[in-house]
């Protein structure tokens, strides 16, 4: 069931609130009990089977989080808990390595080994990808002491909370159910505002811009696996999936915050105007935050804990003071940058591209951070550096991120080159035929052609779609932005305020004039539910 469904929208969501609210009013237990009976059949609406498939990781994670709990932190017991730890871990990664990654690895087995393994159906289910990380992220904290106590009902609520259930966040025990704690389970008119405010955003991102995208986008690839694609579709094609995305996730990540606000809970901040950041570290604190957080909390902390332990041992410098030397930049940063993207990129996906998507991020960031150790510094007048630097690398970043996004929607990797090639311009420029009569053959060089499958009106089109597109994402103030002082996710208020005319306009309050123009957003969406959509972050 996914959000921008009919069943969703006015069957599930409303009775599931509805009976929340009224359970509340005699117990809040029994409202949370209804809350995780409801998560559970949302969970098994796609397909049944999915429930005892994660009953089973639920139940082994339970019982690693319990022996944990159950065996006192001293010194004698750290090897078994760090053991038990990693066997959980372990777990973990096997029980998504087998949903998420059989075909994967056994098609990389017959195309490198020349082997002939057949490969097998298996369904991933929901949300597995996001549920794992939560998971392991759940048993480290436990082990690390900062879950002190756990009940059955409170995980099984903690880890099926519905909202977070199909694109994220990926959340922490402890920020969440202090939350469900404290929640008095009753009717709130100022959250219930809220909520159904992001969900009015976020509807009218995902199926009005982003599913607006697509038809644009999805024939230019599918043209590319088969053959070339000129200079202008190609373009066409890069920009408008990287925007496709942004608004898909963006408006799913507001759709998820706005329905746990309606129930009274906050979730954490996961998308904020990534497409505005001025570099690429900047970027990935503002997109799929929680990601981000995740990996680098238990990934690459770590593993620059461990290298730097490593080079101390043997006598080496790290990488700190006046200490810059290439060795220790490689070993400390850029090692522990590329294997983290590199799961990224794993965990994005079982295929090639992903590989390529992920290690490619990692080298954008590798390359970020070796500019911070040895480009110019900013001097004295750091007005005048950031005049001239931050205009360049917002228009490198946004580059970088479109090039990147290229191999995360292409088909497979000959279409990736067909696209990248023609947004080089390799296979020539086509333009409607009815510009060329107007501009004249004779004044146009002799690589343009002429493109019979593409229209004057439609290249318009899509050049007004992904220009207004672009002004929304780079110019707007975002959802969060706009909700900003009536926190509708966690986070929210860290973010610096922007003072602009722009945002104190636009800053939302519950009003009659607001009301009325979420209510048009609201039913423009709803007009377009049923019509062609793309979830991209189905099944992750």
């Amino acid at each position: 069931m996914l959000f921008n469904s009919y069943e969703f929208l006015f069957a599930f969501l409303p009775v599931t609130l509805l009976v929340f609210l009224l359970l509340g009013k005699a117990s809040r237990g029994l409202a949370l009990g209804w809350l995780t009976l409801a998560s559970l059949a949302f969970y098994a609406w796609w397909r049944p089977v999915n429930v005892p498939i994660i009953a089973v990781s639920l139940a082994v994670n339970f019982s690693i989080a319990r022996l944990l709990q159950g065996m006192p932190s001293a010194a004698g017991n750290a090897r078994r808990r760090a053991l038990l730890l990693a066997a959980g871990i372990v777990f973990n990664v096997c029980f998504l390595g087998y949903f998420k990654y059989t075909n994967f690895l056994l098609t990389a087995a017959n195309d490198i080994a020349g082997t002939d393994f057949a490969l097998t159906q298996i369904i991933l289910p929901l949300g597995l990808s996001f549920i794992t990380f939560q998971k392991i992220a759940f048993l480290v904290d436990v082990h690390a002491g900062r879950v002190e106590s756990v009940s059955l009902r409170e995980y099984l609520l903690f880890v099926l909370f519905f909202p977070q259930l199909i694109a994220g966040p990926i959340v922490h025990y402890r920020e969440m159910m202090p939350q469900f704690h404290r929640n008095p389970c009753r009717y709130d008119g100022n959250a219930l505002a809220v909520g159904l405010t992001m969900i009015c955003f976020g509807l009218f991102k995902k199926v009005v811009l982003a599913d607006g995208m697509a038809s644009f986008v999805s024939p230019v690839y599918q043209q590319a696996a088969h053959g070339p694609v000129s200079l202008l579709p190609a373009w066409l094609a890069a920009l408008g999936f990287t925007l496709q995305i942004y608004f898909d996730f963006s408006g799913y990540s507001d759709m998820a915050a706005g329905i746990a606000r309606c129930f009274g809970v906050r979730l954490p901040l996961n998308f904020y105007s990534p497409l505005q950041a001025s570099n690429i570290i900047d970027f990935w604190t503002r997109w799929h935050v929680t990601l981000s957080r995740f990996l680098t909390a238990y990934l690459y902390n770590p593993m620059l804990l461990a290298l730097t332990r490593r080079r101390f041992a043997r006598g080496l410098p790290g990488l700190g003071g006046n200490n810059r030397s290439v060795g220790a930049f490689l070993q400390l940063l850029a090692l522990p940058l590329l294997l983290t993207m590199l799961v990224s990129g794993i965990w994005h996906g079982a295929g090639y591209l992903f590989l390529v998507w992920g290690l490619l991020h990692g080298l954008y960031l590798t390359i970020d951070h070796a500019w911070r150790l040895w480009g110019p510094k900013r001097t004295a007048d750091k007005q005048r550096y950031e005049r001239i630097m931050r205009p360049l690398g917002f228009a490198l970043t946004f580059l970088a991120v479109v090039l990147s996004m290229v191999f995360f929607r292409a088909p497979t990797l000959r279409a990736a080159s067909e696209v990248l090639s023609g947004m080089l311009g390799a296979h020539g420029v086509e333009l409607p035929r009815l510009l060329v009569e107007k501009i004249g053959a004779s004044h146009l060089p002799h690589a343009v052609s002429i493109a019979e499958n593409l229209g004057l009106k439609d290249l318009l089109q899509q050049s007004v779609w992904l220009l207004g597109l672009l002004f929304i994402a780079l110019i707007l103030p975002n959802s969060i932005q706009i909700m900003r002082n009536h926190e509708p996710v966690l986070g929210a208020r860290e973010r610096p305020a922007d003072t602009g005319v722009l945002l104190r306009s636009l800053s939302w309050n519950p009003s009659l004039g607001w009301a009325l123009a979420i209510a048009v957003l609201g039913a423009i969406a709803v007009m377009r539910l049923g019509g062609p959509s793309e979830f991209l972050y189905w099944q992750f």
